[in-house]
């Protein structure tokens, strides 16, 4: 069994790291943040299929990464519903080959899961040794993926994440940012909590923690704070607007409505807010808030 140090930033070569699922908002990420100290090998569903076994060794024996960074993932939440053998193989099966791959070959495995591993029924933040109880298929396979990797890899890092947003990609900022800009009254769920979260406040913690040889388990990543999807309506359409994304002169009324009052396949958390202090730790650094991030890339996209 060929196990490379973990170490690699104690040494003066450059740390190699292996991105599954480069093509999604996350994955572009981590190939933007990348900083001149590690070497990228990118590679999305077309050239490395997770829920294939065989592929998955043949990649990473050839590649020989010191890190590989998962950030492959099915993520219709409602679409899993009745896709429920596609979500489990890429959400289950995928990590688990992942981490057979990385015990059998060396390289450290971090995986990134999702706040759909709770249920929600909590009023305090989560922390990471807290009871997984997913309400739908899609947080039944994140959680399946997660029990996998600790199975096997015990020294692997799961990285749990929420409300994931970029100017990249299909999530809920874009989504209303278009809608904003096409219509002049919108309805929001404002009775589930949780935090926004930059992509590239993912990235960058997933490259420290990789850079930090000691660190192991689960650990929560997301920006500071708590919102409902109305409150972060709301503060795309006041950021958005200073950011000339929306034209000044239009008006868009934003109703405040009940899960109740849109209901989907997929039943979600009502409350998911993640406790990021073990992350904190971990990197050194602590999380800006929501509306200070939404505020910098919304400005940052303006003036691109």
């Amino acid at each position: 069994m060929d196990k490379r140090s973990a170490s690699t930033n104690s040494d003066k070569r450059d740390m190699k790291v292996l991105i599954t699922g480069k093509n999604g908002q996350l994955g572009q990420q981590l190939q933007k943040q990348a900083s001149s100290g590690i070497t990228v090998i990118a590679h999305g569903r077309e050239t490395l299929n997770i829920t294939d076994k065989d592929q998955v060794f043949t990649v990473l024996k050839q590649a020989q990464p010191d890190v590989v960074i998962n950030a492959a993932a099915y993520t219709a939440v409602d679409k899993a519903e009745s896709d429920t053998e596609q979500a489990h193989l890429i959400n289950a099966r995928g990590p688990e080959n992942l981490a057979l791959a990385c015990r059998e070959l060396g390289g450290r495995l971090i995986h990134v899961s999702t706040d759909f591993v709770f249920g929600g029924e909590q009023s305090h933040p989560y922390r990471p040794g807290d009871a997984r109880q997913p309400l739908g298929v899609y947080g039944q396979s994140k959680t399946r993926g997660e029990e996998a990797v600790e199975a096997i890899l015990p020294e692997a890092m799961i990285v749990r994440t929420a409300w994931v947003y970029g100017r990249e990609g299909s999530n809920f900022a874009n989504t209303m940012l278009r809608l904003m800009n096409e219509r002049d009254q919108l309805g929001v769920v404002a009775d589930q909590i949780g935090t926004p979260t930059w992509a590239g406040t993912l990235a960058q913690s997933i490259y420290a923690l990789a850079q930090n040889p000691e660190a192991k388990g689960i650990y929560h990543c997301t920006d500071a704070g708590a919102a409902s999807w109305y409150d972060f309506a709301v503060a795309i359409y006041e950021e958005g607007k200073a950011a000339g994304l929306i034209p000044e002169e239009k008006s868009v009324q934003i109703n405040p409505i009940a899960t109740a009052d849109f209901p989907t396949p997929a039943k979600r958390p009502s409350y998911s807010v993640l406790d990021k202090n073990r992350l904190a730790k971990a990197i050194g650094a602590t999380p800006k808030h929501w509306r200070q991030v939404l505020r910098s890339v919304l400005s940052s996209s303006s003036r691109a």
